[in-house]
């Protein structure tokens, strides 16, 4: 198994903290793993990439992902700024946080998930941001079956030091996971 992914999201929606945790979750599994962020002029709200790699063999590809496997959009505003899907593999599959059931790419498997109430709905909001980076990772495990929601619960609670803000984020995780689905 060797699955390539990217991330889109806003600076200040945790998509680096996302594709973090994501990797940590696959460590866990005995799998490797990359996380990439993409480093630029970004701002708070400016569009975001993150790449990462998962795989059952060491990854010798150290650059960022072109043609991804999976793609994970933190905000469904972006898909007016953003061609989110570009580059895709056609047999991919998208995972998007949006407030609808919608899918706005019929030609590839697409997962939806309401990230955004999920964090208002826990309190993870930060200067008036839902934070939706580890919901989005518990219904990334849920579309792709990539990492165990287990997996990535237990390295949510490894990443954060504080047991409230951990507890939080473990529980959107695990909300998304049982809240995604076909869109």
């Amino acid at each position: 198994m060797y699955t390539e992914l990217r991330f889109h999201g806003r600076g200040g929606q945790g998509a680096v903290t996302a594709a973090t945790i994501l990797a940590r979750a696959a460590l866990f599994e005995g799998k490797w793993a990359q996380a990439i962020p993409e480093f630029g002029a970004e701002r708070r709200g400016a569009p975001v990439r993150v790449y990462a790699r998962i795989s059952d063999k060491p990854i010798e590809v150290h650059s960022n992902v072109v043609e991804p496997d999976i793609v994970v959009i933190l905000d469904y505003e972006l898909l007016k700024l953003v061609d989110v899907t570009n580059g895709l593999k056609s047999e991919g599959i998208v995972v998007i946080n949006s407030p609808v059931n919608t899918n706005p790419f019929p030609k590839f498997k697409t997962y939806c998930v309401n990230a955004t109430k999920i964090a208002k709905d826990l309190n993870l909001v930060v200067s008036g941001w839902p934070t939706v980076n580890t919901a989005m990772v518990g219904a990334l495990a849920k579309a792709s079956g990539i990492v165990s929601i287990d997996s990535v619960v237990r390295a949510i609670g490894e990443y954060f030091s504080s047991p409230h803000l951990a507890k939080a984020n473990q529980e959107a995780a695990i909300r998304a996971f049982e809240e995604t689905a076909l869109c």
